[in-house]
């Protein structure tokens, strides 16, 4: 929210002393962000007058149109004579008032003026537009052409308004009232314990029978609604410039005169409002839900289907508006057009006025549908004063007949829904509590009734919340508002004080061994925001009933492409990747460790906690029972060269065992021992994914996959070729965890290497074997490794070779040949019986 300083003082009587930056530091302290101060004509000097052009002459021989013209600026110059002044601009003509700068001045920028020789005449000062003088956006982009009214030689940086100061405000989104003039004022009324002068505080004729007729056909979507009609207007008239100032400080384009009171009304009173030509209304004014389907063209020229659940304004016809986003090109206000026979000026001349109160979550749902975030929208959503929508049409009609020469009809029409206010019990000393800091009742009660609040009782208080403050609905948030206007700067700043003892856990101390032993490998973390949509689901190839298509939804998300908890990391790393890729990064190796969420559909209804007290345990179970499963993930992904060429040799590609090999490195950190199988699993390559298993109280437990993605799922998300990807639960390998790492044992005896060919079915896993070997062998076994994997014709088809290293040592002697080559035999048979495997060549 742009608030002009000017336009502040108009409601707050600040000392005149007092600059942005002092009103900035003001409002801070009682809890609103204030970004910036902007400084409007910094560096800003005259003389710039108002002048009247005399004559034009069209200079010839040049590449653009250039004009050479004599403006009338009083005596500004000193003289009295026409002011000569070359201008390209041909926005203007004979007799218009214009605005000239004469030599000696300074625009904003530090741009001096002074006469100079160009296009074979010499220019006396220049012509202004409004970009010029950095008034911001009026839509012309041209000469600033003035009512006629003001003479010649008048000081145009008083005329238009072009010294201020600017505060712009982060308004959070509880805060919808600071969104307008009105509410900020009542801040800084606050802040300096000064008076406020209540722009809504009007004379508002009792609503009859006589108004334009409205049918509210869904009070639930509309609980207010309040129509004004004013007829008569000049079709010609034009926002005078004060006001088109005002909006373009705040940050608006002026548009048209009844457009551009809507606009300010809005700015002023928080109230968003609509002006319809009545004549381009066929029948009622309406406000029902829409349907499936319908079609309706917006004001900016887009024609939207609606959804059932969005809330329209409709005629005889259909709708007209989008209710509290945007209205309709069927009944705009028409710009004023002279007849090229008659020269009369035809445009609007009778309006509709709507100031209605709508459903903020109908509103809000609605502009995200049909991505269209409007001032209007913006407002309420995050929550409108009803009572104000009736004031907010009486100053509408107000200003139509003060500046557009129109007549207010009698009818005032209002619907409202039955409602009554909103009381909150709270004691008296419930924001000493919370604080820890003894304010008193007065205090409590005082800053209460300074935000609007009506305040009955002693110890026991019962609140009457205002209308324009829709986010305070508990005690707490009562209590934050006298915190925060007494100061959060003199809160007692008390640190607690940790238990002795207590260091890391033995989970955090393995996920930070995790990362350091990742990064350590040559991968470099990268952290995603944890939101996922359906479109990446699909694109990873899930299936319906995949467990990690059951998401939990957020009820206000960041984006509406996004609105779920992620339940795999693989998107977020996915997403990085091609991100890289793109932008020139082949060779990659990212690494994550995070959260990911999956819900059990035994979920219970949260509590709400007390403020007062420690929480039970409970208490704080039951929270826990609230919350969906989190467990803790390590995922990687690669693409490109795993190790780069040189005039060492040739690189390695990225394979898919690599991302096992990952794992391998993930899971040694916990002293666990892997177990790898072949597995057909979304989104790896059926032929390429490895099932990745720790054995956990005895049995093998699944804690993730590796390999390589599937072709089809790289090609939907425009990652490179062969990209591959890991992704494991770190709590499960925590479990199958024995404890602290053993150091490895050094022994002083030689070690005694077999090395041994299996033949086996091309289906066998090479874990099976391993595992028939480990234990065929016995405690002499040292280490075993698999080296080789061999197929060809000569072993059959369906058949493949694997070809393991087998170290044996003893602790206390050194092996005799006869002893390894035993515990090999031992081994190999072993294996036979259990994987059918032969010794090749056998």
């Amino acid at each position: 929210m742009r608030v002009p300083l000017s336009w502040l003082r108009e409601y707050v009587d600040l000392p005149a002393s007092e600059t942005g930056r002092d009103v900035q530091a003001k409002i801070v302290d009682t809890g609103l962000e204030v970004e910036t101060v902007e400084q409007l004509g910094a560096g800003l000097k005259g003389p710039l007058v108002v002048g009247q052009v005399l004559t034009i002459e069209e200079l010839e021989g040049f590449k653009k149109p250039i004009r050479f013209c004599t403006v009338n600026v009083g005596m500004a110059n000193g003289t009295g004579e026409p002011q000569e002044i070359v201008c390209g601009a041909r926005n203007f003509a004979v007799g218009d008032k214009v605005v000239v700068v004469l030599p000696g001045a300074v625009l904003p920028g530090d741009f001096a003026i002074a006469a100079r020789k160009t296009y074979g005449r010499t220019s006396h000062g220049m012509i202004c537009s409004g970009d010029e003088l950095g008034m911001g956006d009026d839509g012309s982009h041209g000469i600033i052409v003035l009512p006629p009214e003001h003479e010649a030689g008048t000081d145009a940086i008083a005329l238009l308004e072009l010294v201020d100061e600017v505060l712009d405000i982060a308004v959070t989104a509880n805060r919808g009232d600071c969104l307008s003039m009105r509410g900020v004022a009542r801040e800084a009324a606050i802040a300096y314990g000064l008076p406020l002068r209540d722009p809504a505080l009007l004379d508002v004729p009792a609503p009859n029978s006589y108004g334009y007729l409205v049918k509210v056909a869904d009070p639930s979507g509309c609980d207010r609604f309040t129509a004004r009609t004013v007829v008569g207007l000049e079709p010609e008239a034009r926002s005078p410039i004060w006001l088109q100032r005002r909006l373009q400080k705040a940050g608006m384009r002026p548009i048209s005169l009844a457009v551009d009171i809507t606009n300010y009304v809005m700015l002023e009173l928080g109230q968003p409002l609509h002006a319809y030509d009545r004549s381009r209304i066929d029948g009622p004014i309406g406000v029902r839900r829409a349907e499936q389907g319908e079609k309706f063209t917006t004001l900016d020229g887009t024609k939207r289907v609606l959804d059932a659940e969005d809330l329209v304004i409709t005629d005889n016809r259909g709708p007209i508006g989008l209710a509290g986003v945007m209205g309709g090109a069927n009944t705009e206000i028409a710009d004023a057009v002279a007849d090229p026979e008659t020269g009369a000026v035809r445009g609007t001349t009778e309006v509709v006025v709507e100031a209605a109160h709508f459903d903020p979550l109908t509103i809000a749902r609605t502009a995200r549908r049909h991505k269209l975030p409007s001032e209007a929208s913006k407002r309420f959503e995050r929550g409108v004063d009803p009572q104000a929508a009736s004031a907010a049409a009486q100053r509408t009609v107000d200003l139509l007949v003060l500046l557009a020469g129109g007549t207010a009809e009698a009818g005032v029409t209002e619907i409202i829904a039955p409602s009554a206010p909103r009381t909150i019990a709270m004691r008296a000393d419930h924001p000493d509590k919370v604080a820890g800091v003894e304010y008193g009742r007065e205090t409590v009660v005082r800053r209460l009734q300074q935000v609007g609040c009506d305040v009955y009782g002693q110890d026991d208080l019962v609140v009457t919340v205002p209308s324009w403050r829709p986010d305070l609905a508990e005690v707490n948030d009562l209590a934050e508002e006298v915190i925060r206007l007494e100061g959060y700067a003199n809160l007692p700043s008390t640190l607690p004080t940790p238990p002795s003892g207590r260091g890391l856990t033995e989970r955090q101390r393995l996920h930070r061994r995790v990362g350091r032993v990742l990064a350590g490998s040559g991968y470099v973390e990268a952290l995603n925001y944890p939101f996922i949509g359906e479109t990446v689901l699909d694109q990873l190839g899930f299936d319906a009933d995949d467990a990690r298509r059951r998401t939990v939804k957020l009820v206000n998300p960041l984006s509406d492409e996004e609105p779920a908890l992620r339940t795999t990391l693989l998107p977020g790393l996915l997403t990085a990747l091609r991100r890289n890729h793109g932008r020139g990064s082949h060779d990659l190796a990212l690494f994550e460790t995070g959260l990911v969420f999956r819900p059990t559909g035994q979920e219970q209804k949260p509590l709400r906690l007390p403020v007062g007290r420690r929480p039970t345990d409970e208490e704080i179970a039951s929270l826990d029972a609230s919350l969906p499963r989190q467990p803790r993930r390590a995922a990687v992904v690669l693409a490109g060269a795993r190790e780069q060429a040189g005039w060492w040799g040739r690189g390695t590609p990225a394979v898919w065992s690599d991302a096992v090999e990952a794992a391998r490195t993930v899971v040694r950190e916990a002293g666990v021992e892997l177990i790898v199988r072949s597995d057909r699993h979304a989104p790896w390559h059926p032929g390429r994914c490895a099932a990745l298993y720790v054995d956990i109280a005895g049995e093998e437990t699944l804690v993730g996959h590796a390999g390589e993605l599937h072709p089809r799922v790289t090609k939907t998300l425009g990652l490179p070729e062969r990209t591959c990807a890991m992704e494991l639960e770190l709590d499960l390998v925590e479990q199958a965890s024995t404890g602290a790492l053993q150091a490895p044992r050094i022994s002083t005896f030689p070690v005694a290497t077999q090395d041994v060919a299996l033949v086996v079915d091309a289906a066998v896993p090479a874990a099976d074997v391993e595992t028939a070997l480990r234990e065929g062998a016995g405690e002499l076994l040292e280490s075993l490794r698999l080296f080789d994997v061999y197929e060809s014709e000569q072993l059959g088809e369906g058949r493949k070779s694997l070809a393991y290293a087998l170290r044996f040592r003893a602790g206390d002697r050194t092996l005799t040949v006869e002893e390894a080559s035993a515990a090999r035999d031992a081994a190999v048979a072993l294996a036979g019986e259990r994987t059918g495997a032969v010794l090749r060549g056998a």
